[in-house]
């Protein structure tokens, strides 16, 4: 179940959250809060339609029906699986990086249970898009993922996140990402399938590159030096 702790706000009072947290995450863009604030008062028919082709795929209707948390209780087996394997990729992941999938912010202003679940799910399954996608967690890498994310999700929030995280970038920077990230990852978001339809811990046994190829992810390029 997805948190109860929910907020139904006015028509304005969802701009005057989605103005505040923009304003809030560009200067503080560690504050996960606000950028999920931001997301979900400026994402919901983005999300809505996120809905709609879930209903339409059979993985994606599973999804929805079990609704999956990507928390330490339901994912703590990826740290025991094999090498090679998707669910193994995760956990180093996540390793490397001390991160916990615990660590999410819960889903307030959503309107119903099935958005509000989209909109956490979203969320949690950043971690597995950066470890298929072989991106890393710096600037660069969490801007050229949120363009794959505006690809597959047209969530007005990735577009604002890159415009805020580009405008952050040293030249040396923006012109690696924007001479190989960018189109990459339009690239990358375009091609691959529908990711948010994917019962990704169903998964985690299956060969990293194996599950690369069934869902036509192309792995991010190598920074020149």
């Amino acid at each position: 179940m997805i948190e109860r702790a929910r907020i139904k706000l006015s028509p304005w009072q969802q701009a005057a959250v989605a103005v505040g947290s923009a304003v809030g995450a560009l200067f503080n863009p560690r504050r996960a809060d606000l950028i999920a604030a931001l997301g979900e008062t400026t994402g919901k028919p983005a999300f809505e339609r996120v809905l709609e082709r879930m209903k339409r795929s059979p993985e994606g209707r599973a999804v929805l029906h079990e609704r999956p948390r990507v928390i330490s209780a339901k994912v703590g087996q990826a740290w025991d699986l094999p090498e090679n394997t998707f669910g193994a990729a995760y956990a180093r992941f996540m390793g490397s990086r001390n991160f916990s999938p615990d660590d999410r912010p819960p889903v307030r202003f959503m309107d119903t249970d099935e958005l509000a679940y989209v909109a956490m799910r979203a969320r949690e399954v950043h971690d597995f898009w950066h470890t298929l996608f072989g991106l890393p967690t710096n600037l660069i890498g969490e801007s050229a993922l949120k363009v794959i994310e505006f690809e597959q999700m047209y969530l007005p929030m990735c577009l604002l996140s890159v415009v805020g995280g580009t405008a952050r970038f040293n030249e040396k920077q923006r012109t690696l990402f924007f001479q190989h990230y960018f189109p990459w990852a339009v690239k990358a978001g375009m091609q691959c399938t529908d990711l948010m339809c994917v019962y990704y811990e169903q998964h985690f046994h299956e060969d990293l590159e194996d599950v690369r190829r069934k869902w036509g992810i192309i792995p991010a390029p190598t920074a020149p030096k």
